[in-house]
């Protein structure tokens, strides 16, 4: 009986000793909160030392980056919302995953980064702007904008709240602070038996800049740093961008100043009362800068509410935050506004990253990273292991200060919509470190025939018309404004010979190739070698 008693005692030491681990384990695991603002471009930081880097925008996510790494070469594929943000969540590029343009759906089975993380354990959820136009069903918990959402007064879709889309609630207030109030009752009320998983995205600093009224002081006085693009770049871009002999100057690419006809910033603040270009430039520019920073500002001084709450609840040191924008924005380089060109401002997106258990204070990396393989990487922080059907790649091992081994040499860019909105040419190309080869293929993907179907594509004239088809080429290295169109200067002939090979195994390895679209095919053979 003494014996028979000693056994059981010590299988229940057992039990109790595997328990206790278990459970040491599951607290070992990092909780996960990727930050995501729209628009953000990464000139418009502290940190990231560009024009605008003393004008005191972000002094909490500059802390967050001194205190955690920074990257300086973070691309997206496709500028514009939902196609980036689809590429994050599934970890694949727009052909893999469907998501093309701002038209349509994602899946809901390829909402595989909640997916993912609950395998392993995680509670998931989503706030704020989401944009993917489905039901995010795979999230145990969402509140987020219908669309684009609304600066003031938002309402939300939430879940518990009724059958989606008529599960809408209202709030009051700016987004911004409204969204961030959201996450912090969401982290009060969470299931803390599991890490959590929580994207928390920010309508801020989308066009067209609304901000709370508590910022109109903020930089009123200031003289905002303006880019020399702004005004004078002679060997800047192509036939593809300004038309034989400029003739689309005034159409192709919306404007600060009142260079383009339909849209620049001038004529939507000033009425057209301020005429000739330098002037129409400067105030346009002036306007434009400080709209958009005090929506900067504005999330900044959210964060850094949030950054209190979480470090108070003893949850800063076990929770790996990451902080980005969807894409960049031309914040007028180049004349230029909004996003989807293929040009830095527009292509780079701020990647922070903040978790004192394994990421260094003051690191940062120049590893070519881009949105596919932010998936990937938040995967194995929980513990698990990127599935095959992801694109991206995981750098888990540039947190742990290691070497990647076999990582790529270029990233790959497309946008695909075609002069909506914006007057942006569709374009590809790839981006190494040193170098960036774009083409500008200049068609719509879609047949016209299949335009209604499209919401968008209704929406604009001259999305039918052909822009010229022409290529660019800049040397990073000594160019980084990218003012300089080096494509025909037989220096660099062998570079781009290089690029051009590099482009087309892109493109296939990607799945990122027109066998579908034979209209577009028969563009790129024909002037592949222009």
């Amino acid at each position: 009986m003494k014996k028979h008693g000693l056994i059981v005692a010590a299988l229940l030491m057992i039990l109790f000793s595997c328990s206790n681990s278990k459970t040491k384990t599951e607290k070992q695991k990092p909780n996960i909160i990727f930050i995501m603002s729209d628009d953000h471009a990464a000139q418009a930081f502290g940190v990231y030392g560009s024009r605008l880097s003393k004008l005191n925008l972000t002094p909490n996510l500059d802390k967050l980056a001194n205190q955690g790494i920074r990257f300086d070469n973070a691309f997206c594929n496709n500028s514009i919302c939902t196609p980036s943000r689809a590429s994050i969540i599934t970890g694949q590029y727009p052909q893999t995953n469907g998501v093309l343009d701002l038209d349509i759906e994602l899946d809901q089975s390829k909402q595989y980064l909640p997916k993912e993380l609950k395998k392993l354990g995680y509670s998931t959820a989503v706030i704020g702007k989401w944009h993917l136009h489905n039901e995010p069903i795979a999230f145990d918990y969402y509140k987020v904008l219908p669309g684009q959402g609304k600066y003031f007064n938002p309402s939300f879709h939430e879940k518990g709240k009724g059958e989606w889309p008529n599960n809408k609630v209202k709030s009051v207030g700016h987004s911004s602070d409204v969204i961030t109030d959201v996450t912090i009752d969401y982290l009060k009320n969470r299931d803390k038996t599991k890490p959590f998983f929580l994207m928390h995205h920010y309508k801020a600093p989308h066009d067209m800049f609304e901000y709370a009224p508590r910022y109109e002081g903020f930089l009123a006085d200031t003289e905002i740093p303006e880019p020399s693009s702004l005004y004078y770049q002679p060997n800047w871009g192509s036939e593809g961008t300004r038309g034989k002999n400029d003739s689309l100057i005034d159409y192709i690419g919306t404007s600060v100043s009142d260079r383009h006809m339909y849209r620049n910033y001038n004529k939507f603040f000033h009425k057209d009362s301020l005429k000739g270009r330098n002037n129409s430039a400067h105030i346009g520019y002036q306007t434009y800068l400080k709209k958009y920073l005090r929506c900067v500002k504005g999330v900044d001084d959210n964060l850094g509410r949030l950054f209190e709450y979480l470090k108070s609840e003893g949850l800063w040191e076990n929770t790996v935050i990451i902080y980005t924008g969807d894409q960049g924005m031309m914040l007028g380089e180049h004349d230029l506004q909004d996003k989807r060109w293929m040009y830095d401002e527009a292509m780079r997106m701020p990647y922070i990253m903040h978790y004192p258990e394994m990421i260094k204070p003051e690191s940062v990396s120049d590893l070519l990273i881009n949105n596919t393989d932010f998936a990937p990487t938040m995967i194995e922080l929980a513990g698990g292991k990127s599935p095959d059907y992801m694109q991206g790649m995981s750098f888990i091992n540039t947190l742990q200060g290691k070497e990647e081994v076999s990582w790529r040499k270029s990233t790959y860019y497309r946008y695909w919509m075609h002069i909506i909105h914006h007057y942006v040419p569709a374009h590809f190309g790839v981006r190494t470190k040193d170098y960036k080869l774009m083409f500008y293929y200049g068609k719509h993907y879609l047949p016209e025939s299949e335009y209604e179907n499209h919401y968008w594509a209704t929406q604009y004239y001259g999305i039918e018309r052909e822009t010229p088809h022409t290529w660019e080429f800049y040397d990073l290295k000594n160019d980084p404004e990218e003012l300089n169109n080096q494509y025909n200067n037989p220096k660099y002939h062998d570079i781009i010979a290089e690029l051009k090979a590099e482009l087309k195994s892109q493109r296939e390895e990607l799945n990122e190739t027109d066998k579908d679209f034979p209209e577009i095919q028969a563009i790129v053979d024909k002037h592949w070698n222009d």
